[in-house]
């Protein structure tokens, strides 16, 4: 009884949170951008996408963003004509939940130059993508194929406020340069470190 009742949970939770598998299709989402507009993932085939899972309040995005490491990765994507987009999927009530103002703001004060900060409240394309933590990233070749999903970097676990970002092994831009060199992606999947995603319930 005991094991039928564990994988009707394990049925059942995989069910609610997706898990996509490396080397296959990234699922569409549609979400609304900070400034109304409807934002679709489809819309970018043709060009490489990194998706950042977000949350200002928590220290590990934080951090990441007061020594300009997640920048520095923004700016690198976008010379290389990749799509950034910015997911916030805190609930309303919860750490993280912003306005629309609000992140635009917090992108000006941050000096953060994602192509699309987008808005999950519901939580639907966290779950999708199974997204965990803040930051949680993933990065979709021109074909639309997940190719790297995971941490930012490799400074998570002890020490990590004390460690320098910018001398860390950043997965997403070396994912990016292995893309662009037509190499296979060397750490194609990483475990994600920072803050949980605050999702509704």
């Amino acid at each position: 009884m005991k094991s039928f009742l564990i994988s009707i949970l394990f049925i059942f939770t995989n069910a609610c949170i997706a898990f996509v598998e490396i080397d296959s299709a990234a699922p569409n989402f549609e979400l609304l951008d900070t400034y109304g507009n409807e934002i679709s993932l489809e819309s970018f085939k043709g060009k490489k996408v990194v998706l950042e899972w977000t949350n200002h309040g928590c220290p590990f995005v934080a951090k990441h963003y007061k020594t300009k490491n997640m920048q520095s990765t923004q700016q690198l994507a976008e010379n290389e004509d990749a799509v950034w987009l910015s997911i916030i999927s805190s609930a309303p009530g919860t750490q993280g939940y912003v306005t629309k103002e609000e992140a635009n703001k917090l992108t000006v004060t941050r000096e953060a130059s994602p192509s699309h900060v987008l808005l999950d409240p519901t939580g639907k394309a966290g779950k999708l993508y199974s997204a965990k933590t803040t930051p949680h990233m993933y990065v979709i070749d021109e074909k639309g194929i997940l190719k790297y999903q995971g941490a930012i970097d490799d400074a998570g676990g002890r020490g990590f406020m004390f460690k320098d970002l910018l001398k860390a092994k950043n997965y997403v831009k070396n994912a990016i340069n292995e893309l662009n060199s037509g190499q296979k992606i060397s750490d194609p999947i990483t475990k994600p470190y920072g803050c949980s995603v605050k999702y509704a319930g």
